[in-house]
């Protein structure tokens, strides 16, 4: 491999990005565009639900129970309504998630000592949100039910009763519970994907279609050279994006990064060169940019965002596709930057996980590199 020939297929290829400067914008407003759109509109906190209120009892005991409702941040009022029908239209319309039916004899029942109950109605088209709800709902019932069972031992002259367990939580890598901290290292990975499976899989497919790919095989270049050649431009792009999305994250978002910054380009690098490689080896084996574009994003796009674990955890996925997870590399690295971000772990636990990166780094090297043939026909 002469360095000459390597540098002037290098060059070659940056001149055509940046006269493609269509293409250059893509590579640069996507970083941008997806960390935006998914570090503000996607969130996986369930707070301030709609909620619907009829308060049949209408006494300072019921209202109190409404205000404990209300005065947390995961319930926010709708409507206070007048009639059942009015209450079941507003979840029939999806103007509200839950209702609180609260029965007129409710505050009767509880001074003369007789259990009561309360109606909690949840929408639950959405049951994730809505087994989330219904948590907040039973524990806010629950220290209202426990508020009042100790004012009545008071009345009783008992004393004071306290519980004979009393949990101590302490939440580690994310005390403050934001979605956010936990969307933005994953979506790093999003990105390189994105970007590998547009930017690279109509590399050598172009020069097919174009023609010039005889010319380039008439030439002394050997074949390790023009695929090198053609990587270098798309990986120093793919590195720009991940640092770019790196700040975006800590001074945009305000996502800490607790491990080492070295390590995280490091092992993020490895990935990058993997799926730039794939996609050049798409590119290869189809020859036509469409068709390369499409399986590109089919095999490196779908698996990081669905199989990866950054939104769906992979322990909650049937046994089947979590034994399909293991050969997806996005699992891999998803749980690098997760690692590095959050935890500030190093190598000491994930070499086996940066080990499985560079082997599937290697291996789409290889595979392009034997795969691409420096004939026609």
């Amino acid at each position: 491999m002469k360095l000459i020939r390597l540098k002037a297929i290098a060059f070659k290829e940056f001149l055509h990005i940046i006269r493609d400067p269509r293409s250059l914008a893509l590579a640069v407003s996507i970083p941008v565009l997806l960390l935006v759109l998914f570090g503000y509109a996607l969130t996986l906190d369930v707070d301030r639900i709609p909620t619907v209120l009829y308060d049949l009892d209408r006494t300072p005991r019921s209202r109190d129970l409404c205000d404990r409702f209300l005065s947390s941040k995961y319930f926010q009022l709708q409507a206070a309504v007048q009639s059942y029908a009015h209450l079941q239209e507003m979840l029939d319309s999806g103007q509200a998630l839950m209702g609180l039916v609260i029965p007129a004899n409710f505050s009767r029942d509880l001074e003369s000592g007789r259990d009561t109950t309360i109606q909690v109605l949840m929408d639950g088209t959405d049951a994730n949100t809505a087994t989330i709800a219904l948590g907040y709902a039973n524990a806010i019932t629950l220290l209202y039910s426990q508020d009042l069972m100790k004012e009545k031992m008071t009345r009783l002259g008992v004393g004071k009763i306290s519980p004979p367990i009393e949990p101590r939580i302490r939440i580690w890598f994310n005390p403050d519970l934001e979605s956010k901290n936990f969307i933005v290292p994953g979506l790093i990975a999003i990105i390189m994907a994105i970007l590998a499976a547009i930017l690279t899989s109509g590399t050598i497919a172009r020069e097919w279609e174009r023609g010039s790919m005889e010319q380039l095989i008439s030439t002394p270049i050997r074949k390790g050279e023009l695929i090198l050649g053609k990587l270098i431009p798309y990986f120093v792009i793919g590195l720009i994006d991940l640092t770019l999305s790196v700040l975006m994250g800590r001074y945009l978002f305000g996502v800490p990064l607790r491990g080492s910054g070295f390590l995280l380009f490091s092992l993020a690098s490895l990935f990058l060169l993997g799926a730039i490689c794939q996609g050049v080896l798409v590119s290869i084996v189809t020859r036509n940019q469409l068709l390369s574009s499409q399986i590109s994003i089919i095999l490196s796009y779908l698996p990081t965002f669905i199989l990866s674990g950054f939104i769906y955890p992979i322990h909650n996925m049937p046994q089947f596709i979590q034994f399909i997870t293991y050969v997806v590399p996005g699992r891999y690295v998803v749980t690098i930057l997760k690692g590095i971000y959050s935890k500030g772990i190093g190598l000491e636990i994930l070499w086996i996980e940066a080990m499985l990166l560079a082997v599937y780094a290697g291996a789409m090297t290889f595979w392009a590199h034997k795969r691409f043939q420096k004939r026609i026909g």
